[in-house]
């Protein structure tokens, strides 16, 4: 009799260690589920914001200004529309509004990433490179965009406003020193990334500000090609 009391209680603890261990493991399993859920959340938030960001850096306040002016801003002067060659056609007024407008494209957006996931994120870093790509390469004007350089400069100023205001600074300098707006543009943006991945460095920590800030820069040279090739004939024009 007592050994069968005996058994029955062996029987019930390993019954009971095995309900725990179940229990256990099933808790295991909802934990990876939600970070798996968190994580396929993460993926789609990011490229939600990265395609808004860049339709609306596609956005071409150049063509809406010289539209209304009855300007067709791309079969003037240099053809690019941007603020230099809006203000070379319509005016210094017009140029400046273009020029905040542009940089407003590249602020906006990125602020945005800023607040959702941190500076420091991916997502906000991919945000800023896609406001920039959306300018040079707009889906809503045939891939016909300007130079990037004002869009450029908001995207840094919303992760590092320390070398945004270098790469403003450097642009307004060499601007006055050359007369010519491209050679600001490339010389802003080239102190601005520069500053941007040596702060990093000196920190010892490389965050995606940094492939952000490498990753303007080469847009904004890319975009700049025709410009740098008359400035090695001399035949920039200046501004």
């Amino acid at each position: 009799m007592r050994r069968r009391e005996h058994r029955r209680e062996r029987r019930a603890a390993r019954g009971g260690h095995g309900s725990r261990a179940y229990q256990c493991s099933g808790t295991v399993r909802r934990g990876a589920g939600s970070v798996t859920g968190y994580a396929r959340h993460a993926v789609w938030t990011g490229a939600a914001a990265v395609i808004a960001a860049y339709l609306l850096g596609s956005l071409s306040p150049a063509l809406w200004i010289a539209r209304r002016r009855g300007v067709d801003i791309r079969a003037v002067g240099s053809g690019n529309p941007g603020a230099t060659n809006v203000g070379r056609a319509l005016g210094r007024q017009a140029g400046l509004t273009v020029l905040a407008l542009d940089g407003l494209k590249g602020a906006l957006p990125t602020l945005g990433g800023v607040a959702a996931f941190g500076a420091t994120d991916a997502r906000t870093a991919a945000m800023g490179v896609a406001a920039v790509a959306g300018h040079v390469w707009p889906i809503w004007h045939g891939l016909r965009g300007g130079r990037g350089a004002a869009t450029g400069l908001g995207a840094l100023f919303a992760v590092a406003p320390g070398a945004g205001g270098l790469a403003a600074l450097g642009y307004a300098v060499a601007r006055r020193a050359s007369g010519r707006a491209s050679v600001g543009s490339l010389v802003g943006a080239t102190l601005g990334a520069t500053a941007l991945v040596a702060w990093e460095f000196v920190e010892g920590r490389a965050t995606p500000r940094t492939w952000m800030a490498c990753a303007l820069l080469a847009l904004i040279v890319g975009a700049h090609g025709p410009n740098l090739a008359r400035l090695a004939r001399g035949e920039e024009p200046r501004t």
